[in-house]
């Protein structure tokens, strides 16, 4: 019985750690995409033409934010795998990950 519940306690682990990387991040990109679309305001248009929305900084910058959420993201999963690559790990022991001879 403490077989299952190990086993159990291990697949809410992956599947945690997998929503976070796997669709965490392409739903932090598309929340950046409507930031930034938010950010820019509403245009309207009428017979005198276009009329540009009013513009909203919060949402621009909230949508850089994401971004920079993202890129930091992909960029520490691509130091995860170059540094396998040539026998380090990366060490999360500080506040900032490390890498750290095997």
């Amino acid at each position: 019985m403490h077989n299952l519940d190990f086993a159990l306690t291990g697949a809410w682990q992956v599947l945690l750690a997998g929503l976070a990387l796997g669709a965490g991040l392409p739903i932090l990109f598309a929340l950046g995409i409507r930031s930034l679309a938010w950010g820019a305001g509403e245009a309207s248009v009428n017979t005198s033409g276009v009329t540009a929305g009013t513009k909203r900084p919060l949402g621009t910058a909230l949508g850089y934010a994401l971004f920079a959420v993202v890129v930091l993201g992909v960029l520490l999963g691509l130091t995860f795998i170059v540094a396998s690559g040539f026998g380090y790990k990366l060490d999360f022991s500080h506040i900032y990950p490390t890498l750290a001879e095997k």
